[in-house]
């Protein structure tokens, strides 16, 4: 299955994350979401691996700060029933310990809701941080990076959760 990598960044660090990613997947395809088209562009993709920051920490909704709030509602009214779907959040455990990655959250419902076949969800008991909407019934629904704090464990964590998406579908 071929993985198209969609990633929208504030400061760099997620488009690094997801150049990562495009090296440990193999015949991956790399897309800027400032430079894609349309959102319905993206239900031609077999298998998607979203890579969102969190930046509005504790907002409602448009946590992201960056294009992926403008997609979101666009996100909500596709059909990804064909689609896998993976993500990657990266937030600050630190300083933001109770807002940890939550933009991931609002990926993950947009997705589980137009049908998608979620998957790479990680346990929480890696990462130290107080709350997360990210956090569901003690699984993060995609694979936390905090590049500010725990940037030594990021090489193992993007290629044991590679591994698990790969063998996933």
């Amino acid at each position: 299955m071929k993985f198209t990598i969609v990633y929208s960044t504030a400061t760099g660090n997620t488009e690094n994350i997801a150049e990562r990613l495009q090296q440990l997947i193999p015949s991956s395809e790399l897309k800027d979401l400032d430079y894609v088209g349309q959102t319905s562009d993206l239900t031609a993709a077999e298998a998607l691996v979203c890579c969102i920051p969190t930046w509005n920490t504790g907002a409602p909704e448009k946590r992201s700060g960056t294009s992926w709030d403008q997609h979101l509602d666009n996100i909500r009214g596709l059909d990804f029933s064909n689609t896998v779907v993976a993500i990657v959040g990266l937030g600050d455990s630190a300083a933001f310990s109770k807002y940890f990655c939550d933009a991931m959250e609002e990926l993950y419902t947009a997705f589980l809701n137009t049908g998608a076949t979620i998957i790479g969800k990680v346990p929480a008991e890696d990462y130290i941080f107080d709350h997360s909407k990210s956090n569901i019934d003690g699984l993060f629904c995609g694979l936390p990076i905090d590049e500010d704090n725990e940037s030594e464990k990021t090489e193992r964590r993007l290629s044991q959760w590679v591994a698990q998406i790969t063998s996933q579908v």
